[in-house]
């Protein structure tokens, strides 16, 4: 009978040192995301993580308790919950990833299940002595969803962030879902339109990549000058992160950076992440010369993503998340994130504190939303 030995690991160096034992993990867990490679998260900690914050709870199979980090006793890597300590709002474990990742989750090998599945609760269970713990952005049918199935503490599962979801098809596939005749011809019209053009992309090498994602970057802070945008993506840290995580992620199979060429020129970047079942869209910057020329962008990114969908064992194409009209256009299925809250009954009112803040803030964001209305003359009154 295989034995599961757990480990608590707060050392930043050794999370460094398990880039490939863990990379292994990530290709036998099927529902990881992009958000739980090695990559992803060792370049966000060194961007954002707090020193003395980290918590790695990792489950071996077939290892002893007492081997040494490096030991050849330790055992297959089959199970691991990428958590740091936060002290506000309230003390809580909380994902590495943060607000920049569209999905948190943990990781469970596929062919060990229900036994790395319970090894990895119990660590849970241990860590949480004091904390809250607060897994957000859980993708439905996430490893995550186990720990929540076999918590025997309090625990309660909230809604967070919506995604919208395409089938992983072919470019032909998703204009065929358009609901008309007359909204097909559009997109092909401008997909003939990007030929006519002469709009030219090709996918970026990976010793290219990170000048390629510095490029990206600028072409998205010029895009947005001058109109809303999301201000982190602005910030140093970020862009050190993004070419940090993506060059690696390129090397590794587990992103792609695709450059688009009008008359020599770059004039946009496309950053799309790819897993072993879900590939999506993450971050681009477009020149706004394409729109002056009336190129829809959306459209070039979209069509530019489904042509990395041939042979990859994708079941889906997800636009991550909000709800942005531009993306609604393609009737993509909306899948909700869930946010799991676990606690033991020593911190139960931690849970408690933590759904009034949920719920106050659900209530404020509809009294805000509610407020607009009545300003843009949606809220009832007439003549």
């Amino acid at each position: 009978m295989t034995a599961y030995t757990t480990r608590l690991v707060t050392d930043e160096t050794e999370f460094a040192g398990l880039a490939a034992e863990w990379g292994g993990l990530y290709r036998r867990c099927g529902t990881a995301t992009p958000f739980q490679s090695h990559a992803w998260l060792w370049s966000w900690w060194q961007s954002y993580g707090r020193p003395g914050r980290l918590r790695l709870l990792l489950v071996r199979a077939g290892g002893t308790a007492g081997a040494a980090a490096g030991g050849a006793a330790r055992g297959e890597l089959v199970a691991a919950a990428p958590l740091t300590v936060v002290r506000r709002p309230l003390p809580a474990l909380v994902p590495l990833g943060g607000a920049i990742s569209d999905y948190g989750d943990v990781l469970i090998d596929d062919e060990h299940g229900e036994p790395a599945a319970a090894a990895l609760t119990g660590a849970l269970a241990a860590a949480a002595g004091t904390v809250l713990i607060d897994l957000r952005e859980v993708r439905p049918g996430a490893a995550a969803e186990r720990i929540y199935d076999r918590w025997a503490g309090p625990r309660r599962r909230l809604a967070d962030s919506v995604c919208l979801e395409l089938p992983a098809v072919p470019m032909d596939g998703l204009v065929s879902r358009l609901p008309s005749a007359k909204a097909q011809q559009r997109v092909r019209a401008k997909l003939r339109k990007l030929d006519a053009l002469g709009v030219e992309r090709r996918t970026v090498h990976a010793d290219e990549a990170d000048k390629a994602l510095r490029r990206l970057l600028e072409l998205h802070r010029l895009q947005w000058q001058g109109r809303g945008v999301t201000g982190e993506h602005l910030q140093e840290r970020f862009q050190e992160h993004l070419v940090r995580a993506a060059g690696e992620m390129v090397r590794s199979g587990d992103a792609a950076v695709t450059e688009f060429r009008l008359e020599d020129d770059v004039v946009a970047v496309d950053l799309t992440l790819l897993a072993p079942r879900l590939i999506g869209g993450y971050l681009y910057g477009a020149h706004p010369c394409l729109r002056e020329r009336r190129v829809d962008v959306a459209v070039m990114l979209l069509d530019a993503c489904t042509e990395r969908l041939a042979g990859g064992g994708h079941t889906t194409l997800s636009l991550l998340r909000g709800e942005e009209p531009y993306k609604h256009h393609w009737r993509p299925e909306t899948v909700p994130n869930a946010r799991l809250l676990l606690a033991r009954r020593r911190t139960a009112p931690l849970l408690a504190a933590a759904l009034g803040r949920a719920t106050a803030r659900r209530r404020g964001k509809e009294l805000l939303r509610r407020r607009n209305d009545r300003k843009d003359g949606r809220g009832g009154g007439g003549t």
